[in-house]
């Protein structure tokens, strides 16, 4: 059952979904935050009605470095990117450090999944409770990093476990 080099058969297509999935999120929400910036009347397809919007979610100040980076740097300085940008480099890590069996990659993939869970939850509190808002790329895009975290979580135990058969 135990696919290529002792890890799960599914993991590779998991993870390959996965971060396929999240890039297009993260892409999206790009394309709707610069087309909005573009273009204030833009309606992009998420935007529902007044409190199903994520182009309002993505044009709020939270939509740029979680909404932190601005006591930090400047509003507009160039490290003040949108989430989703954070996004699209997340996912493209997830995916490039996904090809390596090294024990260090898998750690790195735990530790990255587990900082991404916890803005994931830094975001939903404030779309739920600040915004009052849904954004279903965003939800989205939280399913995704847990479902990563699941998935980097068995893929460690599985390098780590080889690594033990070896030793």
């Amino acid at each position: 059952m135990a696919a290529v080099q002792g890890l799960p058969k599914w993991e590779r297509k998991a993870r390959i979904f996965l971060c396929a999935f999240g890039l297009a999120l993260s892409v999206y929400a790009l394309h709707v935050e610069l087309s909005r910036e573009r273009d204030p009347d833009y309606r992009a397809m998420c935007d529902l009605g007044e409190s199903v919007s994520c182009s309002k979610v993505f044009t709020s100040r939270w939509g740029r470095g979680f909404g932190l980076l601005q006591f930090i740097v400047d509003k507009d300085s160039p490290m003040n990117q949108p989430n989703s940008v954070l996004g699209i480099l997340f996912y493209t890590l997830q995916m490039g450090l996904g090809l390596s069996l090294s024990s260090k990659a898998a750690q790195f993939l735990v530790f990255s999944s587990w900082v991404s869970v916890a803005g994931s939850l830094y975001l939903a509190s404030i779309l739920a409770f600040v915004l009052g808002d849904f954004c279903m790329v965003c939800v989205s895009t939280y399913v995704v990093n847990f479902a990563l975290l699941y998935t980097n979580l068995r893929r460690r135990s599985a390098v780590e476990g080889k690594k033990e058969k070896s030793g």
